[in-house]
């Protein structure tokens, strides 16, 4: 009996994953364990390997296929065996079947031999398909008759071909078009693409694609598909900005006490375990220490309720060769300084190398996202919802700071950009938080015997 080859669950809270790349092909002997296919979800990039030894009978997907957990996504088996049952059904053939059915009902039950299922309005209509365009939106009376279903009946997918290149319109977008002969762009600045009034132009997108191609770009270009860790990464910043008001504070800290102590690490002998220890690694601490004093920072917005978290469970940003990653150092507040620099590198080296559990990267209740290696000075932070805040950690630079006898003298500080939700918090308690990380910053070895 064939083994069937299963489309993996990577964590809980994973339901479908991208494959990126097959490495076998169909007839192709595999041996138990060896690597059929790559694949990636929204936060990790893992192979899928063969169960049993034998011959790739079938494989269902194709490069780029989402397919969603638990699928059989291939087949393996003795040459020649019967595979067909493990085939999934494709959406064509299933909504081809239901057409067939639905015409062979209504023929049976029509007063006359010759029924025609060309008829105007949604008549002609698989049900499937009228909840389609119901759900989208469209009109489907420029559809009747002219669908790929039997007899020219209107199926699943006539109305996701015309959905294509075609978003859905607020109702405002649908009136102003329709008085004013405007047209919508194939994506809009609403929630989930949503086209809204202001997003119309009076230029057609078929008009801007030609004159794209008439126009003289130098040099060679580069079609990239957005997918995996880029597409949601791109949904999630945008979804934060459309549903949450974010407010950014801006302020620094005196970085002498920091600096003195990452020197002081470094010098160590390296027994103590300390001289991998860093800024950010000092910022994290902090950090968690700090947000015990404000609940209200620590917390999730969530519309009709705040939940509030007695620990802290801190995400920070990793750059990655995939995109944005942001793992989670769970219970921080309850870490020594050394533990919180351990459990960040061992996170931040898993994200690089693709090797992160998709469980490690969600619950967090507050992120830390830090630029100051590469010399920015101030940066707006994107909260990632439904956390309440997001602390941007900048570079250190010197500040001129006066003096009690009048004097100047420049003092080197940190950068910190709190951005946070306005739903959930006010300016107060955001600025007394950065007040109070400023002074645990400033005086960080105090903080350490506390």
């Amino acid at each position: 009996m064939a083994t069937e080859i299963l489309m993996p669950r990577q964590g809980q809270s994973v339901e479908s994953c991208i494959i990126t790349g097959w490495k076998v092909k169909e007839g192709d002997t595999v041996a138990e364990g060896q690597a059929l296919c790559e694949v990636e979800t929204d936060k990790a990039t893992f192979e899928v390997p063969a169960l049993a030894a034998g011959t790739v009978l079938g494989i269902f997907y194709a490069d780029g296929a989402d397919v969603p957990v638990l699928k059989v996504i291939a087949a393996i088996g003795a040459p020649g065996e019967d595979i067909s049952g493990l085939r999934p059904e494709e959406p064509q053939n299933i909504e081809q079947k239901i057409s067939k059915e639905e015409v062979k009902k209504e023929t049976s039950a029509a007063p006359c031999s010759t029924f025609n299922i060309q008829r105007s309005g949604e008549a002609g209509v698989s049900p499937r398909a009228k909840n389609l365009a119901k759900a989208k939106g469209l009109d489907l009376s420029g559809l009747a008759g002219n669908g790929s279903g039997p007899e020219g009946r209107v199926i699943e997918r006539d109305v996701k071909a015309a959905l294509e290149g075609k978003a859905v319109l607020s109702p405002a977008a649908k009136a102003k078009a329709a008085a004013g002969g405007l047209v919508a762009p194939s994506v809009g600045s609403g929630i989930g693409g949503r086209v809204l009034a202001a997003d119309l132009s009076e230029v057609a997108p078929k008009d801007i694609s030609a004159a794209l191609k008439a126009l003289d770009f130098p040099g060679e270009i580069k079609e990239i598909a957005v997918k995996g860790v880029r597409k949601v990464v791109a949904g999630r910043m945008l979804a934060s900005l459309q549903n949450t008001a974010q407010l950014t504070l801006n302020s620094s800290a005196d970085a002498r006490t920091m600096l003195d102590f990452r020197a002081r690490c470094k010098a160590a002998p390296e027994s103590a375990g300390v001289d991998g220890i860093t800024l950010n690694d000092v910022v994290l601490f902090a950090t968690a220490r700090t947000l015990l004093d404000f609940p209200e920072l620590n917390a999730h917005w969530l519309v009709s309720k705040m939940v509030q978290f007695s620990d802290v469970h801190l995400g920070f940003a990793v750059d990655t060769p995939r995109g944005l990653m942001v793992p989670v150092i769970r219970f921080a507040n309850r870490l020594t300084l050394k533990q919180i620099s351990a459990e960040a590198k061992r996170l931040g080296s898993a994200c690089i190398k693709g090797m992160i559990e998709p469980d490690e990267l969600k619950g967090g209740t507050f992120t830390v996202t830090n630029l100051g290696a590469m010399g920015i000075d101030s940066f707006t932070p994107v909260l990632n919802a439904p956390e309440v805040g997001i602390l941007g950690v900048c570079s250190i630079q010197p500040k001129p700071v006066m003096k009690k006898d009048g004097g100047v003298e420049f003092i080197p500080h940190i950068g910190l950009s709190l951005t946070f939700d306005h739903c959930a918090a006010d300016g107060a308690p955001a600025a007394k938080f950065m007040v109070a990380l400023r002074q645990n910053l400033a005086a960080f070895d105090v903080l350490l015997v506390r």
